[in-house]
């Protein structure tokens, strides 16, 4: 082979390397943008795991009593006729500034 002929060679697996890699479209591009495809098709199966979730519930909470009732008793503190509701509230320490409860004394 004569050296102009090896130049040639080289210079041509320079370029096609360099079309394969390099540019708007080369091949680290191309495997960022599968990578992101995965996890994003991932987050959709999450979400949508998550928005099934939320429809069951939904459904219960329209059409079952007692997961009415739960929830009424649970997020809004609804009680009964006739029932006595007691809160626990903590005992705020006098000094404290942030609002946090007193430290309970350990008997010895």
């Amino acid at each position: 082979m004569t050296r102009a002929r090896l130049i040639g060679i080289a210079a041509a697996v320079v370029l096609a390397a360099l079309a394969f890699q390099a540019g708007e479209y080369g091949v680290l591009d191309w495997l960022t943008l599968r990578s992101q495809l995965a996890e994003e098709r991932r987050a959709v199966r999450e979400l949508e795991r998550q928005l099934d979730s939320l429809q069951r519930l939904a459904h219960t909470l329209e059409t079952d009593p007692v997961a009415q009732e739960r929830a009424a008793r649970e997020q809004f503190g609804m009680i009964r006729k006739g029932e006595l509701l007691y809160r626990l509230v903590p005992k705020v320490e006098p000094g404290s500034e942030d609002g946090a409860p007193a430290p309970v004394p350990v008997p010895r």
